[in-house]
């Protein structure tokens, strides 16, 4: 089999397709034929400087969907030829991966594969950045960052599913229409900080009640002075920067959160449930993935480079 391989950290050009041996599924695992694979930034963040579990060398991707040909001992709640989704598995830039069977949920009939493929990080994300980072109610009014992104679509469309209101940011004028068809209210165009004051005058100058943050260090401040009092500010872009603070340098009394999705699918049973929300978010015709780029496998560079020219919106997807 082949899969997008680095050696050692840097640009997009340090990643090559490489031919590695077929895997072989251990106990509890499947061997699962990808259908199609997630680009996110997580990605190009691990391929520019590693982390936890991304030391060079490593097979880059996390999150994919594809068929399982073969299964392990003790697999039992899994068939050849199912259908399956995975929202983190390193290494899922592979036309052949092993994955624990606890972390795949089955697609349901109805989602088709590209979908099932661009919808269930960012979409985990968004779940849980609006449901328990902070659960928007009626009337609320959310700041969304990188609102033409992959994350950000997703993430406006639960906040007006649950009734809020929102207030979307986009670094190009041209990504101001995406965001509005994916139903934000109002569209700011910042590709940096500058923007709370503009958040305070759609307001009433009372400021926002969260800021669902992925857009760095460059926005960390703005992100909290747009917020009213006891406002929440969810920063969840550690690949971007991670800006250092005193505790006394928070404004408003806000409360400031990193969610970390792992914690909100921590176990088997999480998983299932809220994957299902999200899947049943896109029978409903309530969630709607925007996938805006097609790159072969072997091509991975290439769309690496183009997300990381900030020219792109909504998902992009490898196919094998």
């Amino acid at each position: 089999m082949h899969a997008i391989r680095i050696e050692e950290h840097g640009g997009p050009e340090v990643m090559r397709w490489s031919e590695l041996p077929d895997p072989t599924p251990g106990t509890g695992e499947a061997l699962v034929r990808l259908g199609a694979a997630g680009v996110n930034y997580m990605d190009t963040g691990a391929r520019a400087q590693g982390g936890p579990g991304w030391a060079a060398p490593v097979v880059l991707g996390a999150e994919g969907m594809g068929y399982v040909t073969a299964l392990g001992a003790g697999v039992h709640d899994l068939a050849v030829g199912d259908r399956v989704a995975w929202f983190y598995h390193p290494g899922s830039y592979a036309e052949l991966l092993t994955i624990p069977a606890d972390s795949l949920v089955k697609v349901p009939d109805g989602v088709s594969d590209e979908t099932a493929a661009a919808v269930l990080m960012q979409g985990l994300t968004a779940n849980h950045l609006s449901t328990e980072a902070y659960p928007v109610g009626p009337g609320d009014t959310a700041v969304v960052h990188a609102a033409a992104g992959g994350v950000g679509l997703l993430l406006t469309q639960m906040v007006k599913a649950r009734g809020g209101n929102v207030i979307g940011l986009v670094s190009r004028p041209e990504k101001a229409g995406v965001a509005r068809e994916a139903g934000a209210d109002h569209v700011l165009v910042h590709s940096g900080g500058g923007f709370e004051e503009q958040v305070r005058e759609l307001t009433g100058g009372r400021g926002a009640d969260v800021v669902y943050d992925g857009g760095g260090a460059d926005t960390f401040a703005s992100s909290q002075s747009a917020l009213r009092p006891h406002g929440v500010h969810a920063y969840y872009g550690p690949f971007m920067g991670v800006p250092t603070l005193r505790p006394t340098d928070l404004p408003n009394s806000i409360l400031l959160t990193y969610p970390v999705v792992h914690h909100h699918v921590a176990t088997r049973e999480a998983l299932v449930r809220r994957a299902g929300e999200v899947f049943d978010m896109v029978l409903e015709g309530r969630l709607i993935p925007r996938i805006t780029g097609r790159y072969p496998l072997a091509e991975a560079a290439r769309a690496h480079a183009d997300i990381e020219s900030r020219r792109t919106t909504g998902k992009l997807l490898l196919l094998p």
